[in-house]
């Protein structure tokens, strides 16, 4: 809301900055490991920009093995520094993964918090994987993964939203590729056999229905096909009777049990189920040749693949392989030459479609080293759908929505905390802060919030956030990044609740996590009796303006030197002493631990004067719609004990309440309802019983 309503203004003055370049085409080839390398670019560049080239993948043969492409310029998916995560992928011509690589990023979680080990580790479960395959970052939810397709990438804790958003730049990349270079890929599981489904069928059922195909090529089709060429004349039986057949083909897809048991002996059939019983992704196809041309040629060898057939579908060879099952027919199926192949539905065939069986025509010419040539014969073939089932296309989830379920019982946690406190501040807040356990509540309230909302929920707001959607906003990109982690985007939500009803002490004062560490701090430094800092009102007011100047400073470098922003928010200690529990490099550790133990005799340093994120939370409380401490005429003049006590230097001497300096820690709503505190009250009444003495 806030952020996305500031976006024209700041456009006014800073112009978008562009995205670090994908790697040029001599960087790209360092990446392949042999025994592959780089080829040529593969057609027009995706949409035309050039920085979308897909390039060949060459194996040590110099022949096309695959693609190769980078993500970025395919689908720029903004991560959290608002910049896209540049992967390459290389991807065989059917669509699997053979590697993907990081090769850029800018995501602050994995440069200077994790490292970028974890990051890499995450790539490598991609290879094996299938484009088409639904791929999903997380764990099985509800029954847990049984009899599900989808397959799940382990993601990498307290960094699930950045590989999210990396895993969609992969999967959108490599789904813009298939769709433009693999011409006739499977997009969908395969057809299977119906286990219940049954039909009494005799082998003229299977001819009547078309669920046997036959196909007849005479001599003279042949002779046709072989004519202008060396070989025309090279088959007298050809010539001599044209209108013979040549080739007499029956094909049957013999998965369906029903179709089965009508082509087959029940012999036959019970030895193709025991077969059927191992190899449970094969699908078995009879092919029955009564003519002269036959099936294989004399040098066959068994349980190979057949070497004068061959299959293809949707424009993609199918692997076929001799099933060296014994073959013993039906009573009254064709008479002739007879065998099963096998091919695997898991390579991409799919039964329950169209497919083609391709047949070598061969002829010889010479009587000494014949000179060999060929003709292909296609006999299409498609068996009934009633016979197969098709697996529901597993419908990945939005990632956001994956994002809510893996962290359902945190957000309801979160939730009712975030609103119990909201309704306690609007019900009950002057009542709150006049308790005699107040200040028992506070601590409480603050340390679940280091606790839960800072180290379990990973819930510290950043600057890091406000900065890529600053960025996502001027670059016209899509803010559905931030979706990807909604434990932060709930304390968002409420925190710009808070805005409209308090400013910015609502999330300053009880939600920031490294702030409440700094409350605690300074209750141990009075405990041990530290000297207190406290510098003058004019040096207060200098101070305070320097959060504003590393806001600026932050905003400039997103916009004119975004590869360096990661660095530059290190200005926040929250990646350290929250994120990653103090455990890094020590000169972050020592930096995090001076601002937290400064508080011990600077109140809150860090938050008054250096925070750009409470920059941030001050602007955004000008969206306040009104003034909620409760004043009195006497406040300010001659009444200074709240300002005095203010330890925010908030109020100012006039007594009005600097709502965008105020942490809403209540101190100052105690001494206004405290008849033993407020110097007004105590005069009143001192006043009133004045009266009452006069008037005995």
């Amino acid at each position: 809301m806030f952020l996305r309503a500031m976006m024209p203004l700041l456009s006014l003055f800073i112009a978008p900055a562009l995205a670090a370049d994908p790697l040029d085409r001599d960087a790209l080839a360092e990446q392949i490991f042999a025994p592959f390398s780089l080829g040529d670019p593969v057609g027009d560049p995706i949409d035309g920009p050039a920085g979308n080239t897909v390039y060949s993948l060459l194996n040590s043969g110099g022949a096309e093995a695959g693609y190769v492409f980078q993500t970025e310029p395919l689908a720029p998916l903004p991560g959290f520094s608002g910049s896209p995560v540049n992967t390459m992928v290389v991807m065989d011509p059917d669509g699997t993964f053979l590697d993907v690589r990081l090769l850029d990023h800018n995501e602050p979680i994995f440069v200077s918090g994790l490292g970028e080990a974890p990051f890499h580790q995450f790539f490598e479960q991609y290879p094996g994987l299938s484009v088409s395959d639904a791929i999903v970052v997380g764990t099985p939810y509800g029954d847990g993964a049984g009899g599900s397709s989808l397959v799940y990438l382990d993601g990498v804790t307290k960094a699930t939203a950045s590989v999210r958003i990396a895993h969609e730049s992969v999967m959108g990349a490599a789904l813009a590729v298939a769709r433009d270079k693999l011409k006739g890929i499977s997009t969908q599981p395969p057809a299977y056999p119906d286990p219940d489904h049954v039909e009494d069928l005799t082998w003229s059922d299977l001819v009547e229905q078309g669920i046997a195909s036959h196909h007849v090529v005479t001599n003279a089709q042949v002779n046709d096909a072989f004519a202008g060429t060396l070989w025309e004349d090279d088959d007298p039986e050809a010539s001599d009777d044209p209108d013979a057949p040549y080739l007499d083909l029956w094909i049957v897809d013999l998965g369906p049990k029903s179709i089965a048991r009508a082509a087959l002996s029940r012999d036959g059939y019970d030895e193709l189920q025991s077969f059927l019983s191992i190899s449970t992704s094969d699908e078995p196809i009879l092919v029955i040749e009564t003519a002269r041309h036959g099936l294989v040629s004399p040098d066959f060898v068994r349980n190979t693949a057949p070497d004068w057939l061959s299959a293809e579908q949707g424009g993609l060879p199918i692997g076929l392989r001799d099933a060296d099952l014994f073959v013993d027919l039906a009573a009254d199926a064709p008479d002739g030459v007879a065998m099963i192949l096998r091919t695997d539905r898991r390579l991409g065939f799919d039964p329950g479609s169209p497919w083609d069986l391709q047949v070598a025509a061969i002829r010889e010419h010479g009587m000494f080293q014949p000179q060999i040539g060929s003709v292909t014969l296609t006999a299409s073939h498609a068996t009934p759908d009633r016979f197969f089932l098709r697996p529901e296309i597993p419908k990945p989830t939005p990632p956001w929505l994956d994002a809510l379920r893996n962290r359902q019982a945190d957000l309801i946690v979160l939730g009712v905390f975030l609103t119990g406190l909201t309704l306690l501040m609007l019900l009950g807040l002057d009542r709150m802060a006049d308790a005699k356990g107040f200040r028992a509540l506070r601590l409480g309230i603050l340390a679940f919030v280091i606790g839960f909302v800072g180290w379990w929920g990973q819930g510290q707001l950043s600057i890091v956030t406000v900065l890529g959607a600053l960025r996502t906003g001027i670059d016209g990109g899509s803010f559905a990044f931030l979706l990807y982690d909604p434990f932060s985007l709930a304390v968002w939500a409420f925190a710009i609740l808070g805005f409209v009803l308090w400013g910015r002490g609502y999330f300053c004062g009880w939600l920031c996590p490294f702030g409440a560490m700094q409350e605690f701090t300074h209750h141990l430094g009075r405990w041990l009796r530290l000297p207190r800092i406290e510098p003058s009102e004019r040096w207060d007011a200098r101070l305070k303006g320097l959060k504003y100047v590393l806001l600026a400073g932050l905003v400039g470098v997103t916009i004119f030197a975004p590869a360096e922003i990661d660095k530059a928010a290190e200005v926040e200690p929250f990646k350290t002493a929250i994120t990653t529990f103090f455990i890094r490099d020590w000169y972050y550790v020592a930096y995090a631990l001076v601002l937290l133990l400064g508080s011990a005799v600077l109140f809150k340093g860090f938050c008054r004067y250096l925070c750009p994120l409470g920059a941030v939370m001050a602007i955004g409380g000008l969206l306040r719609g009104r003034d909620w401490i409760a004043r009195r005429a006497e406040c300010g003049s001659p009444c200074q004990l709240c300002k005095v006590k203010c330890n925010y230097g908030a109020i100012r001497k006039s007594g009005q309440i600097q709502y965008d300096e105020c942490f809403q820690c209540l101190d100052c709503v105690t001494i206004h309802n405290d008849q033993a505190q407020c110097v007004p009250l105590i005069l009143a009444a001192r006043k009133r019983g004045l009266r009452m003495e006069a008037a005995e």
